[in-house]
């Protein structure tokens, strides 16, 4: 048999449970909350009677929600004795008054003020990872809500993120709630942000926060096979070799080959203003990225700044041979179209992606042959 004490000490725990806080907070369906007390044995009703009668008492003093008693027949008794079997809560204001802690009231009553604020697609982020919010100004953790909804891919153009005006921020507001606004547009766009990073996903001046992979696929033009470099870096470093290709997601490392006098740019993703370096120009470039709609945002955005680039492995006859085995769903497709940076043909291939139910072929699913065999005709053409 529990104490009030003993149980709400189990309710202040149930507390800390994401999965648990979630399903009473947002699932009516959840109310009422049902505890069991437990029952005295007949040996503790013989032997330690005031024990008994002391918990009863306890539990004849709770005032929230409602105890449900039973009778109960013990043959050491003369006749059938009350006895509390079950706690009954009824709402998530009950749960939190019947946990006596002050701490979990005060983040109760912060969750209530701040969920109804948010656009509803945000309140089980806040819920389940309250400690993002709880340590914020409340207008901040709204104003975070509201900005990000206004933001999209590409929305910086290349600007810093202090620089941003958007909401009416001020300019340390992306430096103070970094790890919030990527956890909503993580929402709002299937994990782009955290798998791309921040200024990446806005295409933001990364101002340091965005490194590179740097692969020699020469083997004589940098004095290691790989390194990293900062990507504003590139705005006025030039690489070596003649060649360069740009490659959206690092895991594809794998699949190069040798390559006379090129480098690769690995990882960039969104964040493509570095490419706008005057260095680039001089040089012969290449860019490969998935074949969905991000990919094409991206060879699209690409293009602005070195619009004689070539792509490579990103059209829809590729995706064909392919598709039938290695196309997948596209989670959250790009919202529209790219207004330049297109031809019309990939125009064309970017509709069919979006009208086909498995509208993505990522990277790695192309065979390494295939790749290989694309550098080297990229590379005759010169």
């Amino acid at each position: 048999m529990k104490s009030p004490a003993e149980l709400a000490l189990k309710l202040a725990r149930q507390w800390q449970n994401a999965d648990l806080r979630e399903q009473r907070l947002l699932n009516p369906d959840s109310w009422p909350l049902k505890i069991a007390i437990g029952k005295p044995s007949g040996r503790i009703i013989s032997e330690n009677l005031e024990r008994v009668r002391k918990h009863f008492d306890l539990w004849r003093d709770v005032t929230v929600g409602q105890v449900d008693w039973t009778f109960q027949t013990f043959r050491s008794a003369s006749k059938d004795v009350q006895v509390p079997e079950f706690w009954v809560l009824s709402s998530p204001s009950e749960w939190i008054a019947a946990t006596n802690n002050n701490e979990i009231n005060k983040e109760y009553q912060t969750l209530c003020r701040l969920v109804p604020e948010v656009d509803e697609c945000f309140r089980r982020l806040l819920i389940r990872k309250c400690r993002l919010v709880l340590d914020k100004p409340e207008n901040e953790v709204i104003q975070s809500a509201e900005t990000s909804r206004l933001l999209s891919p590409g929305f910086a153009e290349g600007k810093p993120l202090r620089a941003l005006s958007v909401g009416g921020v001020d300019t340390k507001f992306f430096e103070r709630n970094r790890q919030l606004l990527i956890q909503m547009l993580d929402i709002l766009f299937a994990g782009q942000a955290s798998e791309l990073g921040l200024e990446a996903f806005l295409g933001a001046d990364d101002e340091g926060h965005h490194w590179l992979l740097i692969v020699d696929l020469d083997g004589g033009l940098l004095p290691f096979s790989q390194l990293r470099v900062r990507a504003r870096e590139l705005l006025k470093t030039p690489l070596p070799g003649a060649y360069v290709l740009i490659i959206e997601n690092e895991r594809c490392v794998h699949q190069l080959p040798y390559a006379p006098n090129t480098v690769a740019v690995l990882g960039a993703g969104l964040n493509l203003s570095w490419m706008r370096a005057c260095w680039l120009a001089e040089k012969k470039v290449a860019y490969w990225g998935d074949m969905d709609t991000w990919g094409l945002t991206m060879l699209a955005r690409a293009r602005e700044f070195q619009p004689a680039l070539l792509p490579l492995l990103m059209n829809e006859a590729i995706f064909n041979s392919f598709a039938s085995d290695k196309a997948v769903q596209e989670p959250q497709p790009a919202d529209s179209m790219p207004v330049a940076g297109l031809t019309p043909e990939e125009r064309v291939f970017y509709i069919e992606l979006l009208r086909r139910e498995k509208g993505r072929l990522e990277q790695e699913f192309l065979p390494d042959n295939l790749v290989h065999t694309s550098v080297s005709h990229w590379l005759e053409r010169f």
